[in-house]
């Protein structure tokens, strides 16, 4: 997802069949102009009646399941019951110590009979699930597998059950992992931020309404009090305590839009369903490596905030003596830095640059977009990946999930990470952190996600109904690390208002390196085209130093060409939706080709990713399962792709509905259908036959478009 929003899925069965006696009807240009895929006549067919959910993109489809069952809508489990699942799974045969597992050998676990998992290796072989087809992943590198028993491929093991280190490969070949003891100080919220702090501090963006509450009271002629009643994440705030203050504070953060959203009360998780590391089914971390819950702060409680996010860390509860002397935005301009901040000033030549120019870039793509996608798409000609968005209020608590997001492989030689904040404290904290633990080129800050989660919360779209925001949180981020900062926009909130080519002259300013801008606005989502025209406009009215990026739509080497072509202003095009339903679009621009890739070549791209992902996630049973559900996820997307081969008209534009077409093999029929159940035949000649029970509905929906609630 270009803007980390992945658009709907192919359309369901009605408009299937609208589709499928319009394209049998008309003539090519016909088909073109109402967005039809022109699939040669002798390949189309009915579409299929299936018996399942009338919604294909809602059904809930099962390998070996009945067709009624589709309906079934699963009760959502409780944490507690998850925990309890997953503790009596450890303790069943099936659940073998994974030191055990790795050698064979009981005598290897050093808790012994204290060990919570079960260390009966026969029972363990008697129930462990069959063998399946191909190659260990790790015998192909010639490296020894670090699962052992537990290895789905044990039989193609060289010399049985070798001793092989987890984290030692991973060190080898993964960077930017979470130490467990920056992990801890996060938990506690004891983690020093120095350089973010001193430069907030500069700024007058210390905490996030302290200095409004400055101008209101001066404006009133009124004095803040010099105790702070309520702290920031990092001691200090500059709430009043004064009962009429409070009037005056409620009606300056209504006009923020801070009181009359709606604010989730849990922590904010993009992935409800899957999550890099942290397996298929699990969204949050298991309950004891959670960081504990502070009280509700005064403030809370009088203004009816959810739980405070000062700081990017949960909030802040404390009561304590502070003398509050934090300056106004206004005033801050002219801070000059004492000696020891001035240290932290890098001069703009001093800082590294990141070339973007023609280069082609991988948008961050939330789900799909993870490390062993990336992985493939380097392989086809991508030059620079970037890794999916990541909320820095999840870092800064210190969630392994969403540090599994930063994760980077040794094959992407120029890398960044994205990160969604609201505030520019939580911001510059971050990136300060990012820069500290882990290697990235560069830092792209997401300032146009549409989903209504980060948006409620003030993030992504959000942000661009509120420039000044903005400003403060570039300039904080990249006035606290060397690493390039980029920005992520979209043409505006609401459709018709844009506002993207009166800031770019001055993100420059700010500290920006780049600018990418997605031809639609939140209130589009991915309805209707992307207007590249005004991405053209925004190019040529940004200064030279600022690189533009346009985003939406690129398709093939044609779109790419002419967008080049019609703006020679533009640094390069960002390729998000594209790349999800062909990735060897990159080997098209590269080789100025179309590429008509057969059956047998698109599925060895499949299976280069599978043997990317069991490297990443494993190949015991559990990395098996989490591959096959970031597989689907992905093959839900590439069954969209219309062979050229198979085409009146080329390129395939994006915003074409294929018709139901035969292939010119059985495989190439397969992997053109929109039933999930089939992407799941084909996970299966793969990963082998999924285990009993086997669900799999996908996680971007039709509420990819716009809605009334958008406005």
């Amino acid at each position: 997802m270009g803007d980390n929003t992945p658009a709907a899925t192919g359309p369901g069965p009605e408009v299937s069949n609208g589709v499928a006696a319009a394209a049998a009807e008309r003539t090519p240009e016909e088909l073109v102009a109402k967005s039809i895929a022109p699939v040669k006549k002798q390949f189309l067919r009915p579409p299929p009646v299936r018996p399942c959910s009338k919604d294909q993109n809602d059904a809930v489809c099962e390998g070996n399941a009945k067709p009624a069952q589709s309906n079934i809508v699963k009760e959502k489990k409780s944490k507690r019951q998850l925990k309890r699942e997953r503790r009596e799974v450890q303790k069943s045969p099936l659940g073998i110590c994974p030191e055990v597992a790795k050698k064979g050998d009981v005598s290897r676990c050093p808790y012994n009979d204290k060990c919570r998992y079960s260390h009966d290796i026969e029972a363990y072989k008697a129930q462990k699930p069959e063998d399946i087809e191909g190659e260990c992943p790790f015998m192909a590198i010639d490296e020894p597998c670090p699962y052992g028993l537990s290895c789905r491929f044990l039989g193609t093991h060289k010399n049985g059950v070798a001793d092989g280190d987890v984290n030692a490969r991973r060190r080898s070949s993964e960077m930017n992992g979470l130490s467990k003891n920056v992990q801890k100080l996060l938990w506690k919220n004891k983690m020093k931020f120095t350089k973010a702090d001193a430069k907030l501090k500069a700024l007058g963006l210390m905490g996030h309404a302290n200095s409004k509450i400055i101008a209101m009271s001066k404006e009133n002629g009124s004095v803040v009090s010099k105790n702070c009643d309520v702290t920031d994440g990092n001691g200090c705030s500059e709430f009043p305590s004064k009962t009429d203050d409070k009037v005056e504070l409620t009606a300056e953060i209504k006009e923020e839009g801070r009181v009359d959203e709606k604010f989730p009360s849990d922590e904010m998780e993009l992935s409800a369903e899957v999550k890099e590391e942290g397996g298929a089914n699990e969204t949050f971390p298991s309950d004891d490596s959670r960081p504990s819950k502070k009280s509700r702060s005064v403030i809370e409680e009088e203004f009816g905030f959810g739980e405070a996010d000062y700081g990017g860390v949960r909030a802040a509860g404390k009561v304590v003596g502070q003398t509050c002397t934090e300056p106004e935005p206004e005033a801050a301009a002219n801070i000059e830095f004492s000696e020891n901040d001035r240290s932290l000033k890098t001069h703009p030549r001093e800082k590294k640059l990141i070339d973007f120019r023609e280069k082609l870039y991988l948008a961050p793509l939330t789900t799909v977009g993870n490390l062993p996608f990336r992985r493939v798409c380097k392989g086809l000609g991508a030059d620079i990946t970037c890794g999916e968005m990541a909320m820095c209020t999840n870092l800064l608590q210190g969630q392994a999930s969403e540090w599994a997001l930063l994760r980077r492989h040794s094959s992407e030689d120029l890398f960044g990470v994205q990160i969604c904040g609201a505030y520019p404290d939580t911001v510059a904290r971050t990136v300060e952190l990012i820069e500290q633990e882990c290697t990235v080129d560069f830092i792209d800050i997401n300032m146009g996600c549409p989903i209504d989660i980060v948006v409620n919360k003030g993030a992504g779209s959000a942000l661009l109904t509120k420039p000044m925001r903005m400003k403060g949180i570039v300039q904080a981020a990249s006035g606290t690390v060397d690493i390039p900062m980029t920005i992520k926009v979209r043409t505006a909130y609401f459709e018709g208002k844009n506002r993207i080519d009166s800031l770019i002259a001055d993100m420059d300013n700010w500290g920006a390196s780049a600018v990418t801008i997605h031809g639609r606005s939140r209130q589009q989502r991915y309805s209707k085209l992307a207007d590249w025209e005004y991405v053209y406009q925004c190019a040529k009215k940004a200064p030279d130093s600022l690189q533009v990026l346009g985003n939406g739509d690129v398709f093939s080497y044609v779109d790419w060409n002419k967008h080049k072509a019609e703006c020679p202003e533009l640094s390069s095009c960002m390729i998000a939706r594209g790349a999800l339903i062909k990735p060897w679009i990159f080997t098209e621009i590269k080789e100025q080709r179309h590429w008509d890739i057969t059956s047998g070549e698109r599925f060895n791209i499949l299976k280069d990713y599978v043997r990317c992902g069991l490297e990443h996630w494993g190949s015991d049973t559990k990395g098996v399962e989490t591959t096959r559900r970031f597989l689907l996820e992905w093959l839900s997307y590439t069954c969209r792709y219309v062979p050229v081969g198979l085409l009146d008209v080329i390129p395939q534009r994006l915003s074409w509905r294929p018709p139901s077409y035969f292939g010119r093999d059985d495989l190439e029929t397969l992997m053109a259908s929109d039933s999930a159940a089939d992407w799941v035949r084909l996970s299966e000649m793969l990963l082998g036959k999924v285990p009993d029970g086997f669900t799999f509905a996908p996680k971007h929906k039709s509420n990819a478009y716009d809605r009334a609630e958008n406005g």
